[in-house]
């Protein structure tokens, strides 16, 4: 056939997007990384390498050379001096299986995008304000071999972040199968009680987040003690903090969980200690997030 309906127009083959042929838009074939430039370079480089290598060795496709850590922080370097900002920017790279296929894929190896978008800010300093968050229970997230991974299958996400949207709130959390709090629409989650931080272990099928990564470590280093633990929702109202993390956010604290009140001086604590390190281009924690 020569033609194909496009939003109801009948439109010649020759003249279809690029995008509809790739098994990204056709199947959710692929991976995605999420990462922050700031201070000159995307921190966290190597941990966002090893998450992504680990990504697509798990999925089955094979890892390109230009998505290893040197090349692709070459290629970054290259690609900034074309950016018309010079503010930080979020960077998205969209990793996917090449070629055609079915179900049954006709390669594993893998094309991948990015693109990048300004931020209004700089840096990882702590909001000034705080999310009102709560629980989205019309889906639940399964544990699974691939689940800790940024995968373009994120259906769960998309409807928690919506239902947060339409009813005002900051941000959602989401459950697992065994109706436990693991992270929340966009980021980890962590909450701190006497001083303790407690964190979903990424069995309970919570992305293994960078940032997430980046804080144990940090937490650890400056003696803060840190637990993974089943969070329930009688955990959030007992305890004194809810923060979440991610690369590109870094920490957002949470204000307010029903009828309940948090403060964040822990969370200003980390944050300030995280942009210090990435100010000063401090290495990479050895912290594998995957």
């Amino acid at each position: 056939m020569d033609t194909l309906l496009v939003d109801g127009r009948v439109t010649r083959q020759a003249e279809r997007p690029l995008a509809f042929d790739n098994r990204a838009f056709l199947l959710s074939d692929g991976v995605f990384e999420s990462m922050r430039f700031t201070s000159g370079h995307v921190p966290f480089l190597e941990l966002h390498v090893q998450r992504l290598h680990a990504a697509l060795e798990a999925h089955g496709m094979d890892i390109p050379d230009s998505l290893h850590r040197d090349a692709l922080a070459q290629t970054i370097d290259a690609w900034r001096e074309e950016w018309s900002v010079r503010g930080d920017v979020r960077v998205r790279l969209t990793a996917f299986r090449a070629g055609q296929g079915a179900y049954t894929p006709s390669t594993d190896a893998v094309s991948w995008v990015a693109t990048a978008e300004s931020m209004t800010e700089e840096g990882f300093a702590l909001p000034a304000k705080g999310l009102d968050v709560d629980i989205f229970q019309d889906f639940i997230k399964h544990p699974s071999p691939l689940s800790k991974f940024k995968n373009l299958a994120c259906t769960v996400y998309i409807q928690a972040a919506r239902h947060a949207a339409q009813r005002g709130w900051g941000d959602a959390l989401v459950l697992n199968h065994e109706q436990r709090i693991i992270e929340s629409s966009r980021s980890n989650l962590f909450v701190v009680s006497n001083g303790v931080l407690y964190t979903p272990s990424l069995d309970d099928g919570c992305v293994g987040g960078i940032m997430r990564s980046v804080l144990i470590r940090t937490a650890l280093d400056h003696g803060i003690k840190v637990y993974e633990a089943a969070l329930t929702p009688q955990t959030l109202l007992q305890a004194d903090e809810l923060f979440l993390t991610n690369a590109v956010r870094g920490i957002e604290w949470v204000s307010s969980y029903k009828t309940k009140r948090y403060f964040h001086a822990m969370a200003e604590k980390l944050a300030g200690w995280i942009q210090e390190g990435v100010a000063q281009g401090a290495p990479d924690p050895e912290v594998n997030p995957a």
